[in-house]
């Protein structure tokens, strides 16, 4: 409101300023350009007048010429427009003056510059010249006027100059009393409107920002909130209709939320029924698989895909239980001290057999020092063997490099791929549930398609970030950057997207098949053992 009036007050003193000031220009024209048009034309016919009469003098001796010149002189009339002197003064300096020089009104002879002295002597009488000149006044200050000059003759044949000095006091007075005037009009002006932006602020402008006030407590989630309501004017209907959208709003929002309960909850109640029956199905699949070669050809080739099948049915279900825990809010971290970078040569190293299979070289490449962070090594480990897997998988038999930076507020992993790479639309769609690049494309390493989305939640507790980039034919990358403390924010990621690294710097990841086959097992064991001693949500 403040702001409304001082910019209302300032617009308005400008726009104001500029209409006086240009109005007063125009009325002191006016005024000058008229009072200077009536004593130029009085002048000339009065100065004319008198040179006339002292052409007509006749030679006398000096004393007659003194009394002739002081009758001419006194002859001058008081009928003028605006109240005016004369001065009579030698243009030259001989040793011996005819005629003295005169003055009325005890003006002095200052007020004469010497260049309209000098006209008047050069030009003679063919014409008539005036100068705009500064009256001073027994108080020491000055008023403005015009002097009026002219060639005369004084017997027997001396050059001298007669001038009519007007006052235009009067002028200056009027001109002022102009310019206080259009000072009051500015003032009243101002006031009024600045008056009038304030009503205008307090009864239009008051409610919008009201108005904005509530929907920004609405987009916090106090949907119970509304406008108040006063009249029958435009504002009112207004605050009506947002009341009504607010209030559509708040049961659409209402009824969104408790469907979404809904289905988190049915999928968390689906998910706990179902464990009982598969850890049911999954023994006896066990039973049969280990018995397979009892069995005829197509009893033992079903038996296999009974196995795998159930095997991948179990791995949708911890990742489907994970994601209830996660829309519930009961996932937690319990945080400790990793080092980051044998945490990632052990994921790599478990990775060597599926590498092996797809036909693509692991390796890894350490940029800096020092990658301890304090993070969940169970949560992270998980991560890690999600990207470097879907980076083998998608790796067309390309190498797949994994690179580790480290700044002083945070530690930097990439997965990087020269596989199919990914379009800038499947970047945008690759952390969504249970989205494909192809859907029908065969899978090698099962998996649920909640992967990448429980690797995004797992970041989020641990208060990083997880980018993907891809580029079709060129491959893809996904970089994980996490904080080495968690009440310690990252200022900025220690590598690039995608980063940058020469074929030099790669370590090449070479393990023993039977021992990494035996990790494996034992990492997928504890991993459901820990899905299991979560509480249930």
């Amino acid at each position: 409101m403040v702001r409304a009036v001082f910019f209302t007050g300032l617009l308005t003193l400008i726009g104001t300023g500029l209409i006086a000031y240009f109005l007063v220009q125009q009325v002191t024209t006016g005024f000058y350009q008229e009072r200077f048009d009536q004593v130029e034309a009085e002048a000339t016919n009065e100065l004319i007048q008198i040179r006339n009469s002292f052409d007509a003098l006749p030679p006398v001796d000096r004393a007659e010429v003194e009394a002739q010149v002081t009758g001419v002189l006194d002859n001058i009339g008081d009928g003028s427009a605006l109240p005016r002197r004369f001065l009579l003064l030698p243009l030259e300096q001989p040793e011996d003056l005819q005629v003295a020089p005169r003055n009325s009104g005890g003006i002095s002879e200052n007020v004469i510059s010497e260049e309209l002295r000098e006209a008047v002597l050069t030009s003679g009488q063919e014409a008539q010249h005036w100068q705009p000149v500064a009256i001073e006044d027994p108080e020491g200050g000055s008023a403005p006027g015009v002097a009026f000059g002219i060639y005369v003759q004084m017997p027997p044949g001396e050059p001298y100059g007669l001038f009519f000095v007007y006052d235009f006091t009067s002028v200056e007075e009027n001109v002022n009393f102009v310019y206080r005037v259009f000072l009051v009009a500015i003032g009243v002006i101002l006031l009024m409107n600045m008056g009038i932006a304030a009503w205008i602020t307090r009864t239009v402008v008051k409610p919008v920002s009201q108005a904005a006030e509530v929907s920004e407590r609405i987009a916090d989630g106090q949907l119970d909130q509304r406008l108040a309501v006063v009249g029958e004017d435009e504002i009112a209907r207004l605050g009506l209709s947002f009341n009504r959208m607010a209030s559509t709003l708040q049961e659409q929002i209402t009824q969104l939320a408790n469907l979404s309960k809904m289905q988190q909850r049915f999928v968390s109640d689906v998910s706990h029924e179902l464990r009982t029956p598969l850890t049911t199905v999954s023994m006896a699949a066990g039973m049969l698989y280990e018995s397979r070669d009892e069995f005829d050809p197509i009893s033992q080739r079903s038996a296999e895909l009974l196995h795998h099948q159930v095997e991948r049915f179990q791995a949708l279900l911890a990742d489907l239980l994970e994601m209830s825990r996660f829309d519930a809010g009961a996932a937690e971290l319990a945080p400790s001290d990793v080092d980051l970078r044998a945490l990632a040569e052990e994921v790599l190293a478990a990775a060597v057999p599926l590498a092996d299979q797809a036909g693509a070289q692991l390796s890894i490449v350490v940029q800096g020092e020092d990658f301890i962070a304090e993070v969940d090594r169970r949560r992270i480990d998980r991560i890690l063997r999600n990207l470097v897997n879907n980076a083998i998988e998608h790796s067309e038999g390309r190498p797949v490099d994994l690179i580790i930076a480290s700044s002083p507020t945070a530690v930097g992993i990439a997965v990087r791929d020269h596989g199919i790479g990914m379009s800038l639309e499947e970047v945008s769609h690759v952390f969504d549930r249970f989205w494909r690049a192809d859907p029908a494309r065969a899978r090698t390493t099962g998996g649920s398609g909640l992967g990448l989305s429980i690797a995004t939640e797992d970041t989020r507790l641990h208060q990083g970030s997880l980018d993907a980039w891809g580029q079709t034919g060129q491959g893809s990358c996904f970089r994980l950057v996490l904080p080495r403390r968690q009440e310690e924010p990252y200022r900025a990621a220690p590598l690039a997207l995608p980063p940058s690294y020469s074929p030099d710097e790669r370590q090449p990841i070479t393990v023993d098949s039977e021992r990494i086959t035996a990790e494996v097992f034992h990492n997928r064991i504890s991993e459901q053992s820990l899905y299991r001693q979560e509480p249930d949500s």
